[in-house]
């Protein structure tokens, strides 16, 4: 089914519908500050909830992903849905996912990638993470690099939007009354540019051009009636054939730019904390467990690895010999299995630490050695 461009031309439509799904399987939630809307082919709307009211301020962000030169994976021409956009009950990760999968059957044009992607959303918290992993369907090996297609539409409005790339935090930013900020975050961002929309910027020439750009574009660009566009690109790597790579980026929102700023540090902290950790679900403990970290003594780094016969909401956090707690690893829930969590004690001092992990009918405390 070929998508239709009133999504981006009427954005007060995504506004009228908010709570209602639709029959092409977007998938929402709220998470109390926001509420966010994924459609089927894989876009992510960013509002925020003021009372009764619901605001828009992110008419669409869209994974893509450039191969050879000239070649852009996008939404517009090639997105096609391989498994449809859905909320993804009992999430292990995060209070709130939502998963699909989108290939380039629409157009059939190379390069040939599958992105599966997941949105990410946590109980009062003013940001999201998204996971995207791109896999090279070629036989060959592939140059790709990830990137994502922005069309602004901050406080429900076209005009006025205030859009910059902030080089100092790493992340593209834009307000009217609100604060709404972007980053790559698993990729350094090699290419930010921003420009008022126009009709035909979404072809794979042009985008190819904003992705290899090289340059960022920090001074603020005040958007008319057209609206606002950005691109944001990453690190260009080769993929060989059939192989993949998870990428995320987050997005964060606040009143004002230091409340922007303060969000975004805390989805940086989720970001380290959900991907420190590996975890085995084939691998189920008949009983609560935590091993000794290894290695043991550490410089800077150690796993602490434990298992969950069921799944449970845990902490894991270190605590020092007068028995302050330096640092909070994981607190939430995790299925059942053997999970790994790469511990990077760099900003401590050296000396004897305790890790101690807590559900609601255990607790286990262990003792690990850093010499710098």
């Amino acid at each position: 089914m070929k998508k239709s461009k009133l999504q981006q031309l009427f954005g007060f439509f995504l506004v009228l519908f908010a709570f209602t799904e639709f029959a092409n399987a977007q998938a929402t939630f709220s998470n109390g500050p926001l509420y966010i809307r994924t459609d089927n082919y894989g876009a992510v709307r960013v509002f925020t909830l003021d009372g009764l009211d619901t605001v828009q301020h992110i008419n669409r962000i869209s994974a893509m992903a450039a191969g050879n030169e000239g070649e852009v994976m996008d939404y517009w021409n090639d997105v096609d849905t391989e498994v449809e956009t859905q909320i993804v009950p009992n999430s292990s990760i995060a209070d709130y996912e939502v998963y699909g999968v989108y290939n380039n059957d629409y157009s059939g044009n190379p390069p040939s990638f599958t992105f599966t992607q997941y949105v990410y959303g946590w109980n009062d918290t003013k940001y999201i993470l998204v996971k995207c992993n791109v896999k090279n369907n070629e036989r060959t090996l592939t140059p790709m690099k990830f990137g994502l297609d922005i069309v602004q539409y901050m406080d429900y409005t076209w005009e006025d939007d205030n859009i910059f790339y902030d080089t100092t935090n790493g992340m593209l930013t834009q307000f009217d009354i609100h604060y709404v900020g972007i980053k790559l975050l698993s990729d350094e961002t090699t290419s930010a540019q921003s420009f008022m929309w126009f009709d035909g910027y979404d072809t794979d020439s042009l985008y190819w051009t904003n992705m290899a750009e090289g340059t960022f574009d920090i001074d603020t660009l005040v958007t008319n009636a057209d609206g606002g566009v950005s691109i944001l690109a990453g690190t260009q790597q080769n993929l060989s054939a059939y192989a993949s790579k998870d990428v995320y980026f987050a997005v964060a929102v606040g009143v004002d730019e230091t409340d922007l700023t303060d969000n975004m540090t805390l989805a940086v902290e989720k970001y380290n904390q959900i991907t420190s950790i590996q975890s085995d679900i084939n691998i189920i403990p008949k009983e609560f467990v935590l091993s000794q970290n290894y290695p043991n003594p550490f410089n800077p780094t150690t796993k602490i690895t434990f298992g969950l016969p069921q799944q449970s909401e845990i902490s894991l956090s270190v605590y020092n010999t007068i028995g302050e707690k330096v640092a909070e690893l994981v607190n939430g829930e995790l299925s059942a299995g053997t999970h790994t969590f790469n511990f990077d004690a760099s900003n401590l001092s050296s000396g004897i630490y305790f890790y101690r992990l807590e559900t609601s009918e255990n607790v286990i405390t262990k003792k690990m050695m850093f010499i710098k």
